[in-house]
């Protein structure tokens, strides 16, 4: 009577831009005898393994930070890859409500522009202005913790 024995090796990569990639491999094989199990275990695992992290390395598309919260257009692969640039206007990339609520935190703690502005280039690499509706709820998290709401100091 065979034994079959089943291996899955499986990696997952986290990717800029709150991306990842998974690859995983399975293999099936039958024994003759079960004391062969413990050496092709440990060979089926080292093959997989190998073979996985050897395939994992090509990402592939990679989307940019900026994916998703635009409006929806074509754009190809290519595009993508390339470095954002800054819109033509003078209003902010992020909601109307966001952007409200980061100047409240601005007067009721007395912060001039230059510190939000360096607080967004450490965080995310751009000024507060330019940043997406997901890098702006990241810097309202950060300036709440920092400085928390007037009416909690209060």
């Amino acid at each position: 009577m065979a034994i079959k024995l089943v291996a899955n090796y499986s990696k997952r990569l986290g990717l800029p831009g709150y991306s990842s990639h998974q690859f995983s491999c399975s293999v099936e094989t039958e024994l003759r005898d079960l004391t062969e199990a413990d050496s092709e275990m440990a060979n089926l695992y080292h093959q997989l393994q190998s073979n996985v992290d050897a395939q994992i390395q090509e990402t592939g598309f990679v989307p940019s930070e900026a994916y998703g919260s635009q409006s929806p257009q074509r754009q190809t692969p290519q595009q993508n890859n390339q470095p954002q640039s800054e819109p033509d206007h003078d209003g902010w990339s992020c909601s109307d409500k966001q952007e409200k609520f980061i100047r409240r935190i601005m007067k009721e703690n007395n912060l001039l522009p230059k510190v939000i502005d360096d607080l967004a280039h450490q965080r995310f690499g751009r000024p507060a202005p330019r940043l997406n509706k997901m890098q702006a709820s990241g810097l309202i998290d950060a300036l709440l913790d920092q400085y928390g709401s007037k009416e909690k100091r209060d």
